[in-house]
């Protein structure tokens, strides 16, 4: 049974794969939240709130049409959008906090989970610099060895100016227990091109865990971005060709009737 809420401290690896061989490695944290219990998780610490300024905090703005709509609201809509079951059903988020107010979040991931406990569906919520975001609303399909659940779509929005407007995700996850594993890789028509994979361990969140946190993470949101201009900037260093970007809507949600086995 996932937990109502938990800090998961870890490394993202990211790898390009051609036409120049091109990676990075970076210590970040992320917060998973029982969307329906958010509230409660604010009233029993003095560092993170909702929907207003703190250390820490979680904005509803920050998701979806980013019009306010509550991230419960926002999960069911994806999920009734896309013919998924929602009554009895839980939903976690795993995502990046605002810190001081600010946050970019490039992928947060909803588990919903049925009555029985089992990982039923799962949202990728992706979101670019450009002030755009993507709901892929997928089945989680059957458990693998060692926990993983994976499943493919193709790619509807434009993420990066490094990468194929057209092409697909491959998502591998585990459900957050003490470890939580998002990996993704993106394909175009000549195979793997991408492979983002981030691997964190559970801590319980506490004001003494989130003052740790901020010694051992400052400004995270602030590496996130700098980390990703960086890195595109020594690509383009590299060499490595530019796509044209195609302008997406604000917010939109794909359902995804099938998911990959094996």
């Amino acid at each position: 049974m996932l937990q109502q809420s938990a800090i998961f401290s870890g490394r993202v690896v990211h790898k390009r794969l051609r036409p120049k061989l091109h990676a990075l490695d970076y210590g970040v944290f992320t917060f998973l939240l029982d969307v329906d219990a958010i509230d409660s998780v604010g009233k029993r610490l003095r560092l993170f709130s909702r929907n207003r300024f703190n250390l820490f905090s979680f904005h509803d703005r920050d998701h979806g049409a980013g019009d306010g709509t509550s991230i419960g609201d926002i999960a069911r809509q994806s999920l009734v959008a896309a013919g998924r079951p929602v009554d009895g059903r839980r939903i976690h988020i795993l995502t990046y906090p605002r810190m001081l107010g600010y946050v970019f979040n490039p992928l947060s991931v909803f588990y919903v989970t049925a009555p029985d406990g089992k990982l039923e569906s799962v949202v990728y919520e992706v979101s670019n610099t450009f002030g755009e975001r993507k709901s892929y609303v997928v089945a989680a399909g059957d458990c693998q060895m060692g926990g993983v659940y994976a499943q493919a779509c193709a790619k509807e929005m434009f993420v990066s100016p490094f990468a194929s407007g057209s092409g697909g995700y491959t998502f591998r996850v585990t459900v957050p227990d003490k470890t939580a594993v998002v990996a993704v890789m993106f394909s175009d028509a000549d195979g793997a091109l991408i492979k983002t994979h981030f691997k964190g361990d559970a801590s319980e969140m506490t004001d003494a865990a989130l003052l740790r946190l901020v010694l051992r993470h400052r400004l995270l949101t602030l590496k996130v971005i700098a980390a990703i201009h960086y890195e595109a900037f020594k690509l383009w260093w590299k060499g490595v060709p530019l796509t044209t970007r195609h302008v997406s809507p604000r917010y939109s949600t794909t359902p995804v009737f099938h998911h990959k086995q094996g």
